[in-house]
């Protein structure tokens, strides 16, 4: 029995082996195709590419045999590595000819990505930093674009403590609440101001597939090139008011990490065996563990700041404690009928999603049960 399993089992060898020699070509290929996108201005990034090609080699998975989700898995697997390789890529300039770019707090890990892609992109970058303040004139002088990137607590008193901007430089900012910057940004500048938010951390390898939420200011027209150029660096920019960024922010943000850390806060009180857990958690209750521990060990900081950044979180937060008190109830006095009525409500409010979700949620759960 020994020798055909190892006979079989060299054979396999080989054929990994194949493999890894391709996925090496595969890179190769990917890091010329970067270069050529960035010669002709060409996001890293094409939807429209990306789902047609997969619904082909699922169609060509089928025909041999081969289950189309297995290859769907290696092609997404592989996309994201191309990403990550483009990413380092030079990019074409939106706006050739402008002065140079003051990342205002580029130190900071955001600040920091920010800059090296505005780098990559051909751009002067300055950094305006904590300690340069004595500087600032001239550290601003002669900018085409001001990018504030300090913590939220901090965003507002930067922006009104900045120097005189010249008369035509953009003044941006990507803080995660749009309003109050907004506001301070067209009071304290009077050329063009755009509100951004980047929807993703740091810690992200590329801006392929992230989203970016543009909140106007003034003279749209001289602020898009920006966006422009985020789009080329591969985020999906949406464009909303501040008004209505906050308010969505609210369910997104603050209230979702209120919960997480609300629930995270009645696991370590009951004081269970976390290993234990983990054993008998199927991969979405694993899942759901993942993204409750994710968060705790991020900065506390940061996200107190997040969930109280506006004075309309609280109202929300207690809306939903009292939701959660109604949902109670319905199990305290064992209303079935009532549970599965409201349950049927929000499903409706849900409406086809609900079925997509269920459907999207699988592919997530069976790459956390990989990982395992």
């Amino acid at each position: 029995m020994d020798e055909p399993l190892a006979e079989l089992r060299a054979q396999i060898d080989d054929v990994d082996q194949a493999m890894l020699d391709l996925l090496g070509r595969r890179l190769d290929l990917v890091s010329r195709v970067g270069e050529v996108k960035g010669r002709h201005g060409l996001p890293i990034y094409a939807p429209d590419r990306e789902r047609a090609m997969i619904a082909a080699r699922r169609e060509q998975a089928e025909l041999l045999g081969v289950p189309p989700d297995l290859i769907e898995d290696v092609l997404r697997r592989c996309m994201r590595e191309a990403y990550s390789h483009e990413k380092n890529m030079g990019f074409t300039q939106q706006a050739p000819g402008l002065g140079p770019v003051v990342v205002v707090g580029g130190a900071g890990q955001m600040g920091a990505m920010f800059a090296r892609m505005l780098l990559l992109s051909g751009y002067a970058v300055r950094v305006l930093d904590r300690d340069d303040w004595d500087r600032a004139e001239e550290i601003v002088d002669g900018a085409g674009m001001v990018l504030v990137s300090v913590p939220i607590h901090d965003t507002v008193a930067v922006i009104r403590a900045l120097p005189p901007l010249p008369p035509d430089c953009l003044l941006a900012d990507i803080t995660s609440t749009k309003r109050g910057p907004v506001e301070a940004m067209l009071a304290a500048h009077p050329g063009p101001v755009i509100g951004l938010h980047p929807m993703f951390g740091p810690d992200q390898e590329s801006f392929a597939k992230q989203v970016v939420a543009s909140c106007p200011g003034r003279d749209a027209e001289a602020g898009a090139w920006l966006l422009e150029q985020i789009r080329l660096w591969g985020a999906r920019v949406h464009e909303v008011s501040a008004v209505d960024h906050d308010a969505a922010m609210g369910l997104i943000q603050a209230l979702r990490h209120f919960s997480t850390f609300a629930y995270g806060a009645h696991l370590a009180s009951e004081d269970s065996a976390l290993p234990d857990l983990l054993a008998l958690s199927s991969p979405i209750y694993r899942l759901e563990l993942i993204m409750v521990g994710r968060l705790f060990a991020q900065s506390p900081e940061l996200y107190f700041d997040i969930i109280t950044a506006s004075p309309d979180n609280l109202a929300l937060i207690e809306r939903y404690h009292e939701r959660y008190g109604e949902a109670l109830r319905l199990l305290r006095e064992g209303d079935s009928e009532g549970f599965t009525a409201r349950f049927r409500e929000i499903g409706e409010w849900f409406g086809p999603y609900a079925g997509r979700f269920l459907e999207e949620s699988r592919s997530l759960l069976a790459h956390a049960d990989s990982t395992r």
